[in-house]
């Protein structure tokens, strides 16, 4: 029997937060208005923006005095995410009435496959695209955008390309007409570094990517390069997960923006305490340990750097985490008054199981690493104990090194 041709809809509901708040306040429609954390406490960056927010040039990531800055008369919401996520579920229902595979990628946006429904429901792809738009914006009184494609890349692609309320079909036929004369930062994982190593080698556009030979894309960009070139190509052949599928943790992060800037050692070892901590209790939720510790440090003028550090072993010490993190910021900043730390993100990647970990054996074990793996296996005794208690007493009840500084932010 000839296998059906694979069908994937992306769903994006438009201006998510925003549209929601006008759910129960309709007066907010009428005027520019923008979802907004907490200036007093430094996070007052916009979320959402409705239409009319948007024609002003309010974007995004925007902090409150640039969105006023661009449009005087903004009205400022803060954020209600239980709320948000109480709509995201309602429509996620919907999608559910279609599909069994429904994989939600964020909280106001899914992929959907929908392989052999046009048959089933004796109706074309653009129909039922535009008959779950029609029943989202009937049914819960918000809108979105579809797109509709043969695999997840074009159709995120098609959700993206026209806004508001729009469905948008790219398929085999048509995706070099459609995508290939865009920005090549327009294609989907093309970061801001790819994107300038690619502008300087003349590649300007998807199309000019999706000629280059694979293999000067390998050059140029590593195993990134060849995922972009097949990408651009339309090779994409992710599955979309079946409802209720927990995705693969491959990495687990906590970062922080702080209530002052860290200008100290102390402080920042105060603030590190609390994130490697709240790693290291979700590491050991899943099972999980990794062999890489990461750190990204973002300064007032929202300067990034981000450094990680391969490890020869597996890790889930929150003692370890903080100390290693430490390290990486020590030798990657100038810490003091004149170089003042806004927020900080942890995280731990190249996971496995603590089932799976096979610790590597090789010349370290030689040279005196073997101390060193005694030394991880008391401190792991130790935190796993605290780890039972706080499974059994609450969170709170017992911490590793962590400090209150309401100062800074950290209240627990």
């Amino acid at each position: 029997m000839e296998e059906k041709k694979r069908l994937i809809f992306h769903c994006d509901c438009n201006n998510f937060f925003a549209s929601c708040e006008c759910l129960e306040r309709p007066e907010l429609k009428e005027v520019p208005m923008a979802v907004a954390g907490d200036p007093e406490n430094r996070v007052g960056v916009v979320v959402a923006k409705n239409e009319l927010a948007k024609k002003f040039g309010v974007k995004t990531t925007d902090t409150v005095w640039q969105a006023r800055k661009k449009c005087p008369d903004i009205v400022f919401v803060p954020p209600r995410h239980h709320f948000y996520k109480e709509i995201s579920n309602r429509v996620n229902a919907i999608y559910h009435d279609y599909t069994d595979f429904v994989e939600p990628a964020s909280i106001d946006e899914s992929y959907l496959d929908m392989t052999g429904a046009p048959e089933f429901y004796a109706r074309t792809p653009r129909q039922l695209a535009d008959g779950i738009r029609e029943r989202v914006r009937r049914e819960i009184g918000i809108t979105i955008s579809v797109g509709v494609s043969f695999n997840k890349v074009f159709a995120k692609m098609g959700s993206d390309y026209k806004k508001p309320d729009a469905t948008t079909e790219i398929t085999e036929d048509n995706f070099r007409d459609l995508l290939w004369p865009l920005p090549v930062s327009d294609l989907l994982f093309a970061g801001k570094a790819a994107v300038d190593t690619l502008n300087k080698k003349s590649i300007l556009t998807i199309g000019d990517l999706a000629r280059q030979p694979k293999e000067r894309l390998f050059s140029l960009l590593g195993k990134g390069g060849e995922l972009l070139w097949s990408y651009a190509n339309g090779l994409d052949r992710e599955k979309v997960r079946q409802w209720g599928d927990k995705p693969e943790i491959k990495s687990v992060s906590r970062g922080m923006t702080f209530k002052r800037n860290l200008v100290t050692k102390e402080e920042i070892m105060t603030g590190l305490s609390a994130l490697a901590d709240e790693v290291a209790w979700s590491l050991r939720e899943h099972g999980l340990k990794g062999s890489v510790v990461a750190v990204q440090i973002k300064s007032p003028e929202l300067r990034t750097i981000s450094r990680q550090m391969s490890l020869n072993h597996f890790t889930c010490l929150q003692h370890e985490i903080q100390q290693l993190a430490m390290a990486l910021i020590e030798e990657n900043w100038t810490i003091g008054e004149k170089a003042p730390i806004r927020a900080i993100t942890v995280g731990v990647t190249k996971l496995i199981s603590t089932a799976e970990e096979v610790e590597q054996v090789d010349m370290m074990d030689l040279m005196g690493e073997n101390a060193q793996k005694k030394k991880r296996e008391r401190q792991d005794k130790l935190e796993a104990a605290v780890y039972a208690l706080r499974k059994k007493m609450g969170g709170e009840s017992i911490t590793l090194g962590f400090q209150k500084n309401d100062d800074i932010g950290l209240h627990r």
